[in-house]
């Protein structure tokens, strides 16, 4: 493979995300109150690969909402970069989100009237306006990666289904954050173009140094990753490593 024509990430070494006893309720002081979460342990480390797995109606999402700080846990605590998340308030929620968590969704969200390029660029936008230079050049640099380098003035209706996740991964690794949240990316796919996505994954994974959460619903995708973590009714059942399952 050819020397990354972006640098790989900042090394956050060691753990990137912890979770200790995360429940999640709603309806909470209602006689509709429902815990959907049931006290969640997980760890992730700089550089692992994790799908998350389960049936309809697990809690998977409700588990990735809570992970990607869009929801508070109704008890226990979530530590992102070793920094406790439940009770700080909503502005210093938003801030850690938009600097330590890249989202790539089933739907990637691209906006049509925009290029490929401001496409990507726009997480850098939101956050303080027109992008400098260097910004730009990562932008490009990050499209190369995907392979898309040539699209990168092309309009998201222009190039294909796989090509624009491939655009939504790169728009969420522009932030260059830690940690990369992965919501069914591949559902709405063809078998081999999801299988390109997730090597991509992969590439990315071991390349920029982020840890990387994939919810899929595809056990062949799932057994590629080094960690498989099964959840069932609110509860992780299983949490094996590839080496475990061979």
């Amino acid at each position: 493979m050819s020397e990354p024509v972006v640098a790989p990430l900042i090394n956050h070494s060691g753990e990137v995300l912890r979770l200790d006893g995360v429940r999640k309720s709603f309806n909470l002081g209602t006689p509709l109150e429902t815990e959907v979460l049931h006290g969640i342990d997980l760890r992730l480390c700089a550089g692992e690969l994790v799908a998350l797995i389960g049936p309809s109606g697990s809690g998977k999402s409700t588990l990735l909402n809570v992970i990607g700080l869009l929801d508070p846990p109704s008890s226990g605590e979530l530590y992102l970069l070793g920094n406790p998340t439940r009770s700080i308030d909503d502005e210093a929620r938003t801030r850690l989100r938009n600097e330590a968590i890249g989202f790539v969704f089933q739907f990637h969200h691209l906006i049509s009237a925009f290029s490929v390029l401001d496409n990507v660029l726009m997480p850098l936008m939101i956050r303080h306006g027109r992008p400098s230079a260097a910004e730009i050049d990562l932008a490009r640099g990050l499209l190369e990666e995907v392979g898309l380098g040539p699209y990168a003035d092309k309009k998201p209706t222009q190039i294909s289904g796989g090509q624009q996740q491939r655009v939504a991964i790169a728009r969420a690794l522009v932030t260059r954050p830690p940690l990369l949240l992965a919501d069914e990316p591949t559902g709405n796919l063809d078998t081999r173009t999801a299988q390109s996505i997730f090597e991509l994954f992969h590439r990315i994974n071991a390349q920029f140094g982020c840890a990387v959460l994939v919810v899929t619903h595809d056990p062949r995708l799932a057994a590629d990753c080094e960690r498989t973590v099964q959840l069932v009714d609110g509860l992780i059942v299983s949490d094996e490593s590839s080496a475990s399952r061979s």
